[in-house]
């Protein structure tokens, strides 16, 4: 299983990112994680050679997407999953300004609790972190283990402050 996390460039230093607690809390046997920086006109082709598979779905909700027509994944059937690292507002400009993105399947995240994530203003309350669907996303694949270390070091970080 892979976690590829498009992130937008002023995410990387940014003290409040839990993208980079993923990169260091998810190497395992079977998993790995992978940051892509995404850029507007220069698409990365290592990215966009991944997209023809069919069992890569993008996590990125229904909501965002008015009348736009997508296939849906089946969590258990995906192996390779992109998540837009950025916040809320500059995930759904990275997402309409990558058309290429538009044509991937979608992963659906049903977390039975909110976004714990408090490290940001404006943030959707049902609106889960990168490191949070990580969390979700580890759970529905039985790589519970990893989820609980993932998590633990979220709760920690996100107490502290980052």
């Amino acid at each position: 299983m892979q976690i590829i996390l498009l992130t937008h460039e002023r995410e990387v230093m940014r003290p409040s990112n839990t993208g980079q607690l993923v990169l260091t809390a998810v190497s395992d046997v079977g998993v790995s994680a992978k940051r892509l920086i995404w850029r507007r006109a220069e698409p990365d082709k290592t990215l966009l050679s991944m997209l023809g598979g069919g069992s890569t779905g993008l996590v990125y909700p229904d909501t965002e997407v008015a009348g736009a027509a997508y296939s849906t994944l089946d969590i258990e059937a995906c192996q390779r999953f992109i998540l837009l690292d950025a916040t809320w507002q500059e995930a759904r400009k990275m997402y309409n300004r990558s058309p290429y993105l538009h044509a991937v399947g979608r992963v659906s995240l049903n977390s039975a609790r909110g976004s714990r994530y408090r490290l940001r203003r404006n943030q959707k309350k049902e609106g889960l972190c990168t490191a949070e669907c990580v969390v979700e996303i580890l759970r529905n694949k039985d790589r519970h283990e990893l989820a609980d270390r993932l998590e633990e070091q979220f709760v920690h970080f996100n107490e502290n402050g980052g």
